[in-house]
């Protein structure tokens, strides 16, 4: 028989996208801006900036890549916040795929690909999980211009 595990406690998303901001100084350089923030999904924006531009005038892969990234860890924490003393997330493996040239301010929307409570349940029957979460880059338009998927582990502090 298996008792029902209580819920987690309620992560403070508005500290965490402040947190992350001043703790990432990548994503103080790029600009990032944390627009949506939820156990379920995290959606981050980068701004359209000539220093970020690439030699057709639109957001350079790398940029793209870091915000997809970004918005990964984002939704990890957000998740998995009240674990995070006996856990540490690492990125452990990222893909993306570029599917149409990005032009101007472009947002990446990352949402895990199983359920926290799988993710949870999996961690605790093994005291380690690795995960994937997937990532859809958009331009303003709402087109996509990009899909990710990055897998996270969670691993026991030493």
């Amino acid at each position: 028989m298996t008792t029902a595990q209580p819920a987690p406690p309620a992560a403070d998303f508005e500290a965490i996208k402040h947190g992350l901001s001043q703790a990432v100084p990548l994503v103080r350089t790029l600009g990032l801006e944390y627009l949506e923030l939820s156990a379920e999904r995290a959606l981050l924006r980068l701004p359209d900036r000539a220093d970020l531009h690439n030699h057709v005038g639109g957001p350079h892969a790398g940029a793209m890549f870091t915000l997809g990234e970004s918005a990964t860890g984002a939704v990890v924490i957000g998740s998995f916040a009240d674990l995070l003393g006996q856990f540490t997330p690492l990125a452990a493996g990222a893909q993306i795929r570029y599917r149409a040239l990005a032009m101007g301010p472009v947002t990446a929307e990352a949402t895990l690909a199983r359920s926290p409570e799988e993710i949870r349940a999996q961690l605790a029957e093994a005291g380690k999980v690795r995960f994937d979460v997937d990532v859809v880059i958009r331009d303003e338009a709402g087109t996509t211009t990009g899909e990710m998927t990055v897998s996270w582990a969670l691993r026991p502090n030493s």
